[in-house]
């Protein structure tokens, strides 16, 4: 009965964190706490389900043998429930709460502490062709900020303060500003406006900066009287008010005392995208005379997908858009996340060949709002001849 009990209390309480997030007008930290609690309840369930089917197997498997193989004599002796010890049927329960535990504090925490525990990863990258002048420079990376999924600002302002601190030379965005409304930046654009760099700030769009999960899936022609395409434009001044360098299927060349390398930015490109905006042949004309050719595109499988084998001249591809899973365990000698399972390329430094793909797991979040395992990111690169 206890168990039943706590089933469907649980459930309750899904259902009701849904009903007031649906129904009413409530703050960004208690909404994001109550669209936690779905997610964390389901993915608890899920890890509890296995034991439940199997006591009830055992319990079906017992009724049978009492019926159909046991004699009357044998039917006489004590009942399982009264046997020293703890009943199997009920250890198999306990057994499978204890396991479901697991994931749900993990996933607890994860929302409490871990969203906004920023870390600054660092990584050297090897270029043969790389100009003299390139040589020791810091390249900063973020990708995934999701403004509209952020509560604290002060954290945020922690995270931000964290890259500015590593004075990076150049600073590389690799999209998703928003979750889907330029609107989403209001509150953090003064905040991100502080990410400058000497070279500058070089920019991407990622496949919610669009606009095409809300204006097109829900069949949405405004919000505000804000229409898809006003929404866009807004989203790309925002970029432009930041001082930061949107590349459009377009290239910037980078000079360092008269010496140049290409950088290449793409809209978005995915393996399962119906509709790629991204054209890396316009992308990258006239830079066959620079020699370093480094690409910002948002999705990892753009990698795999096309520029290995259509573009070798390509030295080295920055990613996000994996969020790492936002939950898995990440060391310095192994990784694992469920979205390994979709992604091959989904966290770190790849190499094949002469190229290289390194993916950002994200700055923000989406979703589950919290982080467990795989936290969010700052990448600080040190540039080398080799």
């Amino acid at each position: 009965m206890s168990f039943s009990i706590l089933w469907w209390s649980l459930s309750a309480l899904a259902l009701f964190s849904l009903f007031v997030i649906m129904y009413f007008n409530v703050n960004k930290l208690l909404e994001t706490v109550l669209s936690a609690i779905p997610l964390i309840f389901l993915i608890t369930k899920i890890t509890l389900i296995p034991f439940i089917i199997i006591d009830d197997l055992y319990r079906s498997l017992k009724w049978l043998i009492s019926r159909f193989f046991t004699t009357p004599e044998q039917k006489k002796k004590i009942p399982e429930a009264l046997e020293p010890g703890i009943p199997r049927s009920k250890f198999i329960l306990q057994l499978g709460i204890g396991v479901a535990a697991i994931p749900l504090s993990a996933l607890t925490k994860g929302v409490i502490s871990g969203a906004y525990d920023y870390q600054v990863k660092r990584q050297k990258l090897y270029f043969k062709n790389l100009p003299k002048s390139f040589e020791g420079i810091k390249v900063a990376q973020i990708s995934d900020i999701h403004s509209g999924s952020f509560y604290n600002r002060i954290a945020v302002q922690g995270g931000v303060d964290l890259l500015l601190q590593e004075k990076p030379d150049v600073v590389f965005f690799t999209g998703d500003l928003v979750n889907d409304l330029a609107a989403e930046m209001k509150e953090y654009q003064s905040i991100f406006s502080k990410v400058k760099a000497p070279l500058g700030v070089f920019s991407i769009l990622g496949n919610h900066d669009y606009g095409d999960y809300y204006f097109d899936r829900f069949k949405l022609d405004g919000v505000g009287n804000i229409s898809k395409e006003k929404n866009f434009r807004d989203l790309k001044e925002i970029h432009k008010n930041m001082g930061w360098d949107l590349l459009l299927n377009d290239h910037k060349r980078l000079r360092v005392d008269n010496e140049e390398i290409a950088i290449i930015g793409v809209e978005n490109w995915g393996v399962n995208n119906q509709n790629n905006s991204g054209r890396l042949d316009l992308a990258m004309k006239d830079t066959n005379d620079l020699p370093v050719k480094l690409l910002l595109s948002h999705d990892p499988s753009h990698w795999r997908g096309e520029v290995l084998h259509k573009y070798p001249q390509i030295d080295a591809m920055f990613s996000g858009h994996t969020h790492g899973g936002q939950f898995g365990v990440q060391t310095a000698s192994f990784q694992w996340s469920p979205v390994e399972y979709r992604y091959k390329e989904w966290a770190g430094l790849y190499k094949e060949g002469n190229q290289q793909l390194y993916v950002n797991v994200g700055f923000g979040f989406l979703g589950y709002p919290g982080r467990f395992g795989i936290l969010p990111e700052i990448t600080i690169f040190e540039f080398l001849r080799g």
